[in-house]
């Protein structure tokens, strides 16, 4: 009931719009594909019985000649039924009576059933050519290839791939859009190409070998962000995060605004938009948006600039200061590559100062990012191979990178630090409760072992985009190195679900059972969040011919590609680098579909 009285007639609308183009669609293409059976077959003179859209019952039928057209109970599919082609009656295949009619299916030679038999695939392909040709003329949107997040230790992130950077060739061959993008590292083999140009113009060319580890190849990036605000019809209640400053800023934001400047500075990408909120440190600044209001000619808006008064937003802190663990991935090229820093080495000091004492782990990024263009004296330990460890010194010169901009989405990610081109994983073990803390208050003791984080959504709060209104955060599990290293994102989940309540399970050092306490968070004013939270749009460009020609020439070649990437499905899921997991069947076809009618031809 609370679903059905939450749509919205415009929701219900787009959706019943949604199925009947996806119904449309799917038909349109089942009956080309078959179409193209019908039209050779009857080219090479064999008896057709009977052209079916769909399966099962007949629903309406009329004969036309010799042959029935129907239209059939079930959507997903059609055939056409030959006189000695019948998959129900397989026996009609070795019937010598029927091979022996001269319009039977079996009685043709090699060549007219092969004929035949692939026509309906060319009808497909010759029919995408002229459709993707017609898109393409009208104008397409889609995602471009521009890169909004790279997962901190994903191989991207290693080769220096960075927000607003964007992907132009794959392996040699064009990339227009981020799906396509996504899906040729998807069905890749080995190593990869990728050239592109740097959000700072400089172009690049680099050499990934994709992580395997899950169900298909991944490099670890995904799409970007625009800079308008959810619109109405995103599926969200408010285009700002509740708890947030951004709820509480001054005038409200509205669903569609578009961001143009922050602090009076111009704002042209997403990526660019993080970096000034990182840079306003501990300062409220003034976002300007660009805000469409209607006018009294409904098909008419007009554009008013609106300045936004927006606070800082602090880390939640409890008052614990962790463990440091390893590093996981370095980047190339790194201040810590070049200083000789290897995966699996601590980090114990920096300037004299004790990580995990003197320092919180978690606010390392910040604190490398503050000593940018200094010599930083950086101890660390390395286990020898013997089982010794040793105590390194080193001097290195942080970059000037902000951190928390690559946020904590996936359980078991480590913590990156961009600064120096590390990402470190947190030990889930209490080194110091400080004083007077949320910790502290809440009783936890030093040399305790944090096994579980649970975030619950209170009774009446608003939804806050997380299905789960408990969400429960293992960390105990070295079974699973995921859950074995989940402080950072149990951190980041603490910040992105400001309204949640927050359980810690914890096992203290002399105690035999594991105790669960209540910590409420606290902000930290002296660690602001670049994050504001502020619900964005995806980027969408257009890819639009300028010509007839040039509209054909795309529609060629992205039926190449499409081709090409169904070839190397099938050989990634015969050597078993895509899991069979990845493939979807008749209902992930109309799933699609249907994302495809509501998102519209044209936008």
């Amino acid at each position: 009931m609370e679903i059905l009285a939450a749509l919205s007639l415009e929701g219900l609308s787009s959706n019943v719009i949604g199925i009947l183009g996806a119904m449309l669609g799917l038909g349109l293409v089942i009956f080309l594909h078959e179409l193209g059976h019908f039209a050779v077959a009857k080219w090479c003179n064999v008896y057709v019985e009977r052209f079916s859209i769909g399966f099962g019952p007949i629903l309406l039928g009329w004969k036309w000649g010799e042959t029935e057209y129907a239209l059939s109970a079930i959507p997903f599919g059609g055939y056409v039924k030959m006189l000695g082609q019948d998959d129900a009656d397989p026996s009609q295949m070795t019937s010598e009576e029927i091979a022996a009619d001269p319009r039977s299916y079996v009685s043709k030679n090699v060549w007219q059933r092969m004929a035949i038999i692939s026509a309906g695939v060319t009808m497909n392909v010759l029919t995408a050519i002229l459709f993707y040709a017609l898109a393409f003329g009208l104008g397409s949107e889609s995602q471009p290839p521009v890169i909004g997040e790279v997962r901190p230790g994903k191989p991207a992130w290693q080769a220096g791939i960075g927000r607003g950077d964007t992907i132009t060739e794959f392996n040699g061959r064009e990339v227009t859009n981020f799906r396509d993008l996504a899906l040729n590292v998807a069905v890749s083999t080995g190593e990869i190409e990728l050239k592109g140009i740097h959000r700072d113009g400089t172009p690049f060319d680099t050499r990934i070998e994709p992580d395997t580890k899950g169900t298909r190849p991944q490099i670890g990036i995904y799409p970007s962000a625009s800079l308008k605000l959810a619109d109405v019809g995103h599926g969200v209640d408010s285009p700002v995060v509740a708890g947030t400053v951004a709820a509480k800023a001054e005038p409200p934001f509205k669903f569609g605004d578009e961001i143009v400047k922050v602090g009076g500075e111009e704002t042209k990408s997403f990526a660019q938009f993080q970096d000034q909120l990182a840079a306003r440190g501990a300062e409220p600044t003034t976002i300007t948006v660009a805000r469409r209001t209607a006018t009294k000619d409904p098909e008419k808006f007009e554009t008013e600039y609106v300045d936004i008064t927006v606070g800082v937003e602090s880390f939640r802190t409890l008052g614990l200061k962790l463990d440091a663990g390893l590093i996981a991935s370095i980047q190339k090229g790194s201040p810590a590559d070049k200083a000789g820093l290897q995966v699996g080495d601590k980090l114990a000091k920096i300037n004299g100062r004790s990580i995990g004492l003197d320092i919180d782990p978690m606010q390392l990024p910040n604190e490398f990012a503050s000593l940018h263009g200094q010599d930083v004296e950086l101890v660390y330990i390395r286990q020898n191979p013997t089982g010794g460890r040793e105590e390194i010194t080193v001097t290195l010169v942080p970059r000037n990178r902000p951190g928390w901009l690559e946020q904590l989405e996936v359980e078991g990610e480590p913590i990156a630090i961009p600064a120096i081109g590390i990402a470190m994983h947190i030990f889930p073990f209490v080194l110091q409760v400080v004083p007077d803390s949320p910790a502290a208050v809440a009783g936890i003791q030093p040399n305790s072992a944090i096994q579980k984080v649970v975030l619950t959504l209170p009774d009446g709060a608003k939804a806050d985009g997380v299905k789960d209104k408990v969400l429960s955060i293992p960390l105990s599990d070295e079974s699973d190195p995921k859950k074995a290293n989940n402080w950072a994102f149990a951190f980041w989940m603490i910040q992105r679900l400001p309204e949640r309540e927050v359980q810690l399970t914890l096992k203290e050092k002399d105690s035999a059972e594991p105790k669960t306490v209540k910590v409420t968070p606290q902000p930290d004013p002296a660690w602001p969040s670049p994050a504001v939270g502020l619900r964005m749009q995806n980027l969408f460009h257009e890819e639009k011919a300028d010509s007839v020609p040039q509209a054909f020439s795309m529609a060629v070649n992205y039926s190449r590609n499409t081709v090409l990437n169904i070839y190397m499905t099938l050989r990634s899921l015969v050597t078993q680098r895509l899991s069979y997991k990845e493939l979807h069947g008749p209902l992930g076809i109309a799933q699609a579909a249907f994302v495809s009618a509501k998102t519209g031809l044209v936008p």
